[in-house]
């Protein structure tokens, strides 16, 4: 029964998570007008906004224009069904921790669409997130200080920051955006030192393979531009769940080394 009330809820979730990825970049209201289609502006009646449902029994395509449906909408419904399932599971001993971390990832998952769509992560999700999970740290039952997700989530910050001002000072151009130091704010205060360091690793190695792929398979150059944000989302997913073995791994590799 747990599992099932997840998975609706999730869904549900999902479908909202939807209009925040299409409105906010687009500064409209996420309340108003009720959901339309995008290619022929029809209102969209209830029963084609049911999560996954709709999608598939319309075979992906607008009830009213037949324009496509984009693939985003089921996947972002699937995966934050499957952010809650995860978390309950993982956490579920510990309820707020279980909610504030589903909240964590659901954040990052609406800003990796945004960041892949129009290269930007919006301050409303970035500082927001950062706000929230600074005031959470104190209770955070992982930190061994109350002061470590403050220290971690500036410290990162003004690492970033630093990154962000001399590559602007020695390119001209800039290799990150500021939206990425933003959003070490909120990954520093949830996930603390070590998970931050996991979280960077992964997200440095995950934009290599695709920057190598992209490069050696799609004729594109070392001047590519890809958005950081969705490979800092993927390594604090990996680092929330696994962070701890993964650190162990990497540790004993040093050992070894």
């Amino acid at each position: 029964m747990e599992i099932i009330v997840l998975i609706v809820v999730g869904l549900s979730v999902g479908s909202f998570l939807n209009v925040v990825i299409y409105r906010l970049p687009r500064n409209e209201n996420l309340a108003f007008p009720r959901s339309h289609c995008p290619a022929c502006n029809a209102q969209l009646r209830w029963f084609h906004n049911l999560p996954v449902i709709s999608f598939l029994a319309l075979r992906g395509r607008c009830a009213h224009c037949r324009a496509p449906i984009s693939w985003r909408y089921p996947l972002v419904e699937i995966a934050t069904a499957g952010i809650l399932w995860m978390c309950w599971s993982h956490f579920g001993s510990r309820p707020l921790y279980a909610l504030l971390s589903a909240i964590f990832l659901l954040i990052l998952l609406v800003l990796s669409f945004i960041d892949l769509e129009y290269m930007i992560l919006p301050d409303e999700l970035t500082l927001g997130g950062a706000a929230v999970f600074l005031a959470y740290s104190f209770f955070h039952p992982g930190f061994s200080s109350p002061w470590t997700g403050v220290a971690t989530a500036f410290g990162a910050a003004a690492v970033f920051a630093g990154l962000f001002f001399f590559y602007i000072k020695v390119r001209g151009m800039e290799g990150l955006g500021f939206g990425d130091v933003k959003l070490m704010l909120m990954l520093g205060a949830f996930l603390g030192l070590e998970g931050l360091v996991v979280a960077l690793l992964l997200a440095s190695l995950f934009g290599l393979l695709v920057g190598g792929f992209m490069i050696l398979f799609r004729g594109k150059n070392l001047k590519l531009a890809l958005p950081f944000g969705p490979f800092l989302a993927l390594g604090a997913f990996f680092s929330l769940f696994w962070g701890v073995r993964i650190l162990g791994i990497i540790q004993s590799w040093v050992a070894l080394g």
